[in-house]
């Protein structure tokens, strides 16, 4: 609040310049209110200006509308302050010296507020090379959901200010990720790894930047530096990558980094780390790596759900034999017999077309 009275005290010196078109009384009562509010005294600046009458469409009437305006923000009173505020800008009576400083005032106002639509109406003639301006239009664009227009201002900032907090790049990444501008997001994203190297969820979200933008042998990469750096991850926080991939309908991806990361050692090795593994594979339509997968895991436990993947994944490949065997200890193992009837019947009928068709071919 500091930072306002020196404005204000600021801005009525220069009405003072120019008292000799004011009305006396009403000057007299703008000077009241300013040192009483300088005073924190907020009773008094009130009750001099509420003492104060001026002609309705003069300038008089404007000063009074901007003084009660700063009066109401000094007591909290937001709304209120708006309404002055709003009605001395619009007036039309403020000199221009005073009106551009006004206007980012009130923008400053309306940002705290919520109204982002305001604020960026009020900064539109703005000088946009000032950081304050900069900064605050970038919060409306913000908060207005429209990050294709807030990433240029957030740059031209970061340019003027290359030591700005860490909000400013964590709003770039997030803002070039969300508009899947992923090369964008992960330049941003290695600035902030600069800045701090040591701490293992900035290499995280650096590879799921990288596994978003489907490079999945640079986000394994990422996470094996990080770990010859002697970072180390939790398996919730690399599952959740793959979980990632999942989510972004990128299941080849997601099966190559999983992959990854068991060779590696970076996650262990375990029965449903190893089946979602074959999803992911079934997912990408590599059917023969699934099928591998689920065979290993059907002999290791001996699931009828898993023989059960095994027979269609190679009925799915016209592998007839093997899916007929696959089913067969599918059954063995308690599975649905209206499910194994109807899969073999149909693997059965295809087996006897292709003995037919390799028939005719050698007649």
């Amino acid at each position: 609040m500091s930072r306002l009275l020196i404005l204000l005290t600021f801005f009525l010196s220069l009405a003072a310049h120019a008292a000799q078109s004011i009305d006396p009384a009403i000057f007299m009562a703008l000077e009241r209110a300013q040192t009483a509010q300088a005073k924190g005294d907020y009773a008094a600046a009130r009750k001099a200006l509420n003492g104060a009458e001026a002609q309705a469409g003069s300038t008089e009437q404007a000063l009074l509308w901007r003084s009660r305006g700063y009066l109401a923000w000094a007591e909290g009173n937001n709304r209120q302050a708006l309404e002055w505020l709003d009605k001395a800008v619009a007036s039309g009576k403020l000199d221009e010296q005073l009106l551009a400083g006004e206007r980012l005032n009130l923008a400053r106002l309306n940002l705290v507020e919520g109204r982002f639509a305001k604020v960026v109406s009020l900064l539109a003639k703005a000088d946009q090379a000032d950081e304050d301006v900069l900064q605050m239009l970038v919060q409306a664009y913000q908060g207005l959901g429209q990050h294709a227009k807030a990433l240029p201002l957030a740059e031209r900032y970061m340019q003027a200010n290359p030591r700005a907090d860490d909000i400013w790049l964590q709003f770039l990444v997030a803002g070039n990720a969300e508009l899947k501008r992923y090369a964008a997001a992960e330049r941003w994203q290695r600035q902030l790894l600069l800045r701090h190297p040591e701490q293992v969820k900035v290499w995280r979200q650096l590879a799921g930047l990288q596994q978003l933008a489907g490079a999945e042998d640079k986000a394994l990469a990422t996470l094996r530096t990080a770990h010859a750096k002697g970072l180390r991850f939790s398996e919730a926080e690399l599952d959740n990558l793959v979980l990632l991939a999942s989510a972004a309908n990128q299941p080849w991806q997601g099966a190559k980094l999983l992959q990854g990361m068991l060779d590696a050692g970076l996650l262990a090795s375990n029965g449903s780390r190893r089946e979602r593994l074959g999803m992911l594979w079934w997912q990408a339509r590599e059917r023969g790596a699934a099928a591998k997968i689920y065979r290993e895991l059907a002999n290791q436990s001996g699931a009828a759900k898993f023989w059960m993947n095994v027979a269609q994944l190679e009925l799915e490949q016209a592998h007839w034999q093997a899916g007929l065997d696959a089913l067969k200890q599918a059954e063995r193992a308690g599975a649905e017999r209206r499910k194994v009837r109807a899969w073999r019947q149909w693997a059965e009928d295809e087996l006897s077309f292709e003995r037919e068709r390799q028939v005719a071919r050698a007649g």
